[in-house]
Formats: C-alpha cells, sequence, structure tokens
C-alpha cells in the first residue's frame, strides 16, 4: 500500500552527540569516533537497508562528523562536470530554530567529497555553499578551516570531518546546546540516503525539517 505521508515525516528527532575531548588528533585518524557516536538507523521505516554510517561528536572547539560508506563495486571517482558528485551535504543552525521555514544567518551548509581533490584529483573536498532562499546575505564561512580526511577503497570510502567553532556563526554550546542538523548522502551507485525526511520535501532550503541534535556531556 503506497504511504501518503513518509513516516519519517510523521516525527521530530532529537539525537544526541557525545563530548570527545581529544579531536581532532595531530596525526593518524582525524577523529576514529566510537560506536556509540553513531547515528541510528530509521531506513526500515522506509524498508530500506542504509549504506552508510554517520558518527556525530563535539568539543568546546568545534564538531566532529563521520561517515562510511559501504556496497559500492569500484572505487568512486571525480567526473568533471557532474552536477551532482558523490558526497555528503550537511546543514547546521546553531540556533535550531525549527519554526522557521527560510534560513537564518546562523545556519550553514557544507558540501564534502571523498575525492576530487589536489593535482591528482584522489584527495578530499569541503566547500561552504548558500543556503537556498535563505532570509538574508550572509557571508560564506571559510571552508579553508575545516580538517577533512578520506580513505577510499574499491567498495566504499570513509570521510572523517572537523568543523572548528569559527566555521560557525554562533556556535557555543555553553549556552546553546542544541542545534539543528541534517544530511543526504548521494552515492551514485548506491542511492541517497538522508537523516529523516528526503527529497519529496524541500530540507535543502527549509530548517524546520531539519532535525535537533543535543551536544552532551
Amino acid at each position: 500500500m503506497n504511504q501518503i505521508v513518509p513516516p519519517r515525516f510523521l516525527f521530530r528527532w532529537s539525537f544526541d552527540a557525545r563530548k570527545i575531548e581529544k579531536i581532532p588528533r595531530s596525526s593518524g585518524r582525524l577523529l576514529d569516533l566510537p560506536d556509540d557516536c553513531q547515528l541510528p538507523s530509521f531506513a526500515e521505516l522506509d524498508q530500506r537497508t542504509d549504506f552508510a554510517t554517520v558518527k556525530l561528536a563535539w568539543n568546546s572547539k568545534g564538531f566532529a562528523f563521520s561517515v562510511q560508506v559501504s556496497g559500492r563495486s569500484k572505487r568512486p571517482e571525480a567526473v568533471v562536470g557532474d552536477a551532482r558528485p558523490d558526497g555528503i551535504w550537511l546543514w547546521f543552525d546553531t540556533r535550531n530554530t525549527q519554526a522557521v521555514h527560510r534560513a537564518t544567518r546562523f545556519c550553514h551548509h557544507f558540501i564534502l567529497r571523498p575525492v576530487g581533490g589536489g593535482a591528482k584529483g584522489n584527495e578530499p573536498i569541503v566547500r561552504a555553499l548558500p543556503v537556498a532562499r535563505a532570509r538574508e546575505e550572509t557571508a560564506l564561512p571559510n571552508s579553508e578551516l575545516v580538517k577533512i580526511q578520506s580513505d577510499v577503497s574499491n567498495s566504499g570510502y570513509r570521510l572523517d570531518a572537523w568543523f572548528p567553532a569559527e566555521v560557525f556563526t554562533g556556535f557555543d554550546p555553553a549556552t546553546n546546546n542544541k542545534i539543528g542538523f541534517h544530511y543526504l548522502i548521494h552515492d551514485s551507485q548506491l542511492g541517497d540516503q538522508t537523516l529523516a525526511v528526503g527529497s519529496e520535501f524541500p530540507f535543502e532550503s527549509d530548517p524546520s525539517l531539519w532535525q535537533t541534535v543535543e551536544l552532551v556531556e
């Protein structure tokens, strides 16, 4: 039976992000987050299976995001001119203002790619982008401050990203420990995976469709 309203839309989700002091690491793997930092999967609600696991963490210096994509049959590649390359789209709202439908200056948007950078195109990329239909024009965050690391194989990739507090407007866990958050993982072989609602809803421009991440001690 076809469902008029996707099950994930029926709920407003809230997730915990653990506080981990010793990240990012200065050598070796950038984050190496433990398993209890992993976000739950709601794929069964849509009678699907997730192809990626996502982990979150934080400390007073910034926010950590880690993803592991598996199930591919070949390495992801940087395709010149690809309008929608393999990668991860992230949205943040440091004020978690879920009653508004257009982005404020506290909303941020980034795209992460496991490959495509460097002279040989085999290094990861991070870019800051404007949030669609934002209420006001704001300067884009300095994405060069974001630390990113990827490990690519024939079956998928792992990508770690560290967002220092300086790239956000309003990141202040001491006074506001809840942020709005949403992700889209696009894979040319495996399809799309989102945190909650999918492309049937305008999450690219509507912060009220993002979910809550609580920064717990």
